[in-house]
Order: C-alpha cells, then structure tokens, then sequence
C-alpha cells in the first residue's frame, strides 16, 4: 500500500464532540471501509447479531493507530482478506448516535454513537479468497450490492452517513443492477 491517500494521517483536531444534550459520553473514534469490487458493486455483511442489518465493514481505531492503519486492519478482520487498494478517503469525520435504548447496551455502553473516517478501497482478489471466518466473525453473510441496495439494507440510524458515503464514493461504482445472492 504504498499509494496512501495524504489525508490518511489522523486528524483529530476535526473529530466531532457531541452535542450538549445532558450524554456526556463521547463517540467512538471508528473507522468504515467502502469495498469495491472490478464490477463497481459494494461488499456488505449481513451482522451476525442483527441478522436484518447489512453494512459496510467498519470497527474501531486503537490508541496511536492511524485511521488508515485501522481500515487495512479492520477489512482482514471483517472480510478474511488483505486484497485491496486504498482509492479514496473521505474528507473529515462522520458522527452517528446510537438509538437511546442502544447506547447502555451496546460498544460496552461508553459511547454515544460512532465517528467515523471512510475509505473506499479496490478488491484486488477472487470472491473466494473473502473468509467471514477467518478472525472474529462479525458477518454470516456476505454479497456484492449496488448503492441503492446497500442504502435500502442499513438500519436506519446510519442511513444519513450511508447516504453522504455513498454519494461521495460514486464515481467508483458500475451502474446499478441485480444484487448477488444474500
């Protein structure tokens, strides 16, 4: 990965505080990964703890780790491969709060949503060499989609970050067609 956006370099001077509506608790620092395949289409998940949610790849950032450090590490944990190309990085950070009744029940309960750094990557590899296995298995399915299908798929507390990622990341999609088997 020698082609690294220059953005990838943390900046933390732009991560978002939460607003001041009495939840102290912060965001989680996290990042998302924008898989595409040869085709144009997007890899998504279906989680293996909310089975009617599919979702891009995304997981935490560790202390000291760049976020584009994270995505690389992130997409072999999630995915079972290394096989991909950075292509583009999103400009700043995306928030999201979890539903009230979520947040003291999920991510340990303390944080108040996720914000995230987005990247889109290239897959370089074969469909076969994708293992949901290989690591802690956090999907129990996996496809190829079109955007409208991945935006149709999210639960709907990400959807307006889906929306700004998937608008961003278009001009590297094919055109729409039929999802791949769920």
């Amino acid at each position: 990965m020698s082609d690294r956006p220059s953005a990838s370099r943390p900046s933390w001077t732009d991560f978002p505080a939460p607003p001041d509506d009495g939840d102290a608790r912060p965001y989680r620092p996290c990042v998302g990964i924008c898989l595409i395949d040869p085709r144009g289409r997007i890899f998504v998940g279906r989680r293996r703890d909310t089975p009617e949610a599919w979702q891009m790849p995304q997981g935490g950032i560790d202390p000291g780790e760049a976020p584009v450090d994270a995505a690389l590490r992130e997409l072999v944990e999630e995915t079972g491969t290394d096989r991909a190309e950075v292509i583009d990085e999103l400009d700043g950070w995306l928030a999201y709060d979890l539903p009230v009744d979520l947040r003291g029940r999920v991510m340990g309960g303390k944080w108040r949503g996720q914000a995230q750094k987005w990247f889109a990557m290239r897959f370089t590899g074969r469909d076969a060499e994708i293992d949901l296995e290989a690591h802690h298995a956090e999907f129990d399915a996996w496809r190829w989609a079109d955007a409208e299908s991945v935006r149709a798929d999210i639960v709907a507390f990400k959807r307006a970050i889906y929306d700004r990622v998937l608008d961003a990341f278009a001009p590297h999609f094919g055109p729409p067609g039929p999802p791949g088997p769920r």
